[in-house]
């Protein structure tokens, strides 16, 4: 029995052992992680929203007498205007020829009667001067004068008719075929431009920010299909009133687009910008930890992490400012931090 005991007593102990050993293992091991160094950064905060971005300014171009049509070129290509062919006001996109319509204006005759007129005028101002003619003789020639103005000023705008003239800067959206010299109708679409350097959005926002967002607040803007820029905005107009239905208020964004990447109507993402703070710590959201003592992160030092309470403020999707717990230049652990502890072993992979 005796002997049975002291077995016992020795299997004990060598198991006790191999425990020991296995737990100095364990804490020998270092668990690998990935750091980075704390440098000041900036932070914004802001409020998602969405919207369709419209143009600041569009004309529809329709032809106002009946005739023959005739598309000019693109100075600047030296080819026809095509869609999405970039417009100077002023510029010239197509011309209506109709003889008979001209010839009905009679614009030659109307400048010589006006040159008579204009003639005659100064002849009596000279004549009244002298007194060899009454100022009603004077004032007769004077409104002899001014309708002959007129007559040629009116014969100009009805020659006007037969150009097509971008009245705006902007973008060929819409250019109908026609082909040259075949007979357009009154009314019949010449052209559509739309202005998109700068853009409008309309956008619904929460009642509970009605108190936060106000006019002027810049706005990052972006659309899937350019996922590598940022169009900047700003908040132009926002309604007092509440929706009672949907308990929203409307909002206007003015988008400054001058780059042309934004197109009419594009379903747009807009993140307002209600704080911003420069030159602050700024660390990921991910990375920080909940403890029963507070929010957590791991900062490394020689082989060893410490585990240090933080205080935060502005924060977003992504990241969050650090007050108080870190110092510029520490080194952060940003992955790998799930199984440490306080003083862990650890070694950087990154």
């Amino acid at each position: 029995m005796k002997d049975k005991i002291f077995i016992i007593a020795i299997a004990a102990l060598a198991l006790t052992g191999c425990r020991n050993q296995d737990q100095n293992l364990k804490a020998d091991i270092e668990i690998p992680v990935s750091v980075e160094n704390l440098r000041l950064k900036s932070i914004e905060e802001f409020i998602n929203t969405t919207g369709t971005a419209f143009p600041k300014g569009e004309i529809l171009m329709k032809s106002k007498i009946t005739a023959s049509y005739f598309l000019e070129k693109n100075p600047e290509t030296g080819r026809m205007w095509q869609l999405g062919d970039k417009i100077k006001a002023g510029a010239l996109i197509a011309r209506l020829e109709d003889k008979e319509y001209v010839n009905s204006i009679k614009l030659e005759t109307n400048q010589l009667n006006l040159e008579l007129t204009e003639t005659e005028l100064k002849k009596e101002e000279s004549l009244f001067e002298k007194g060899g003619v009454t100022q009603k003789e004077l004032k007769t020639a004077g409104i002899n004068y001014e309708n002959a103005k007129t007559t040629v000023e009116s014969a100009k705008l009805q020659l006007e008719k037969t150009k097509v003239i971008s009245p705006i800067d902007g973008v060929i959206v819409d250019l109908p075929y026609y082909t040259q010299s075949t007979q357009v109708e009154t009314g019949s679409t010449i052209a559509k431009i739309m202005d998109y350097q700068t853009m409008y959005m309309d956008v619904q926002l929460p009642e509970k920010y009605i108190s936060i967002i106000k006019p002027g607040q810049f706005v990052k803007l972006t659309n899937y299909t350019i996922p590598d820029d940022t169009i900047i905005g700003n908040i132009t107009q926002l309604s007092p009133a509440i929706n009672a239905d949907t308990r929203t208020f409307k909002g206007t964004i003015s988008i400054n687009n001058p780059k042309y990447l934004l197109r009419p109507g594009m379903f747009v993402k807009a993140d307002i910008v209600t704080s911003r703070k420069d030159s602050v710590i700024v660390i990921p959201k991910t990375i920080i930890l909940s403890r029963q003592r507070g929010k957590t992160v791991f900062t490394y030092d020689r082989g060893v992490v410490d585990e240090k309470i933080i205080e935060t403020g502005l924060e977003n999707a992504a990241n969050v400012e650090v007050m108080k717990g870190l110092e510029k230049n520490e080194r952060i652990v940003t992955s790998g931090f799930e199984t440490l502890s306080n003083k862990s072993k650890v070694k950087i992979i990154k």
